[in-house]
């Protein structure tokens, strides 16, 4: 079954609006996969990130992006604390993981894609402060997972960066459609 909650592209567009500023490419009213894979197949991968990000519900949107940015790091690369926050998040959604994330993110450097996925994870609902309530902007969580697999990219050797954009967008076509085994981006 598929976790599409659009039926057309401009619907992804019309939720969010920031998507506009995030993705140079016109929305259409195809279905949101055929969408993504024109924009792949036409070589218009930073298009496609961002609309992967957009595309998915907050959870799959984080664990996106941690899997992508994991599958980017080079061999050896010590654990990150912050994927590791932002893992346990997607496991066990609840405020204290999520809060956990935020943390991890917010002290985080912004050149790491970890930070990005933690932050992703940490804006995913809730507060965005501990002390009172400020809610987290719906569109937050698809920004920062944008983000931080578009940094993960920067640091990919450029001879592999092909692969690697094709992998980000198979991968999210993956988790949002269970149909996807006989897709291909």
């Amino acid at each position: 079954m598929s976790k599409l909650r659009f039926s057309t592209a401009q619907e992804v567009f019309e939720t969010f609006p920031a998507a506009r500023q995030a993705i140079s490419a016109a929305p259409t009213t195809e279905a949101p996969l055929a969408f993504l894979r024109g924009l792949a197949r036409a070589g218009q991968h930073k298009d496609a990130i961002g609309f992967c990000a957009f595309l998915m519900p907050r959870r799959e949107a984080v664990w996106w992006a941690l899997q992508s940015v994991q599958r980017m790091q080079p061999p050896g690369a010590p654990p990150d604390p912050a994927l590791r926050a932002a893992e346990a998040w997607v496991r066990d959604p609840t405020d204290d993981t999520r809060r956990a994330a935020l943390a991890l993110g917010e002290s985080g450097h912004h050149a790491n894609p970890g930070t990005w996925v933690a932050l992703a994870a940490g804006y995913s609902g809730g507060s965005m402060v501990a002390s009172h309530p400020l809610p987290c902007p719906p569109d937050l969580t698809a920004k920062t997972a944008r983000i931080a697999v578009l940094t993960a990219l920067g640091r990919v050797p450029e001879r592999e960066r092909e692969a690697a954009l094709r992998n980000c967008v198979e991968a999210c076509i993956r988790l949002v459609d269970d149909d996807s085994g006989r897709a291909k981006a």
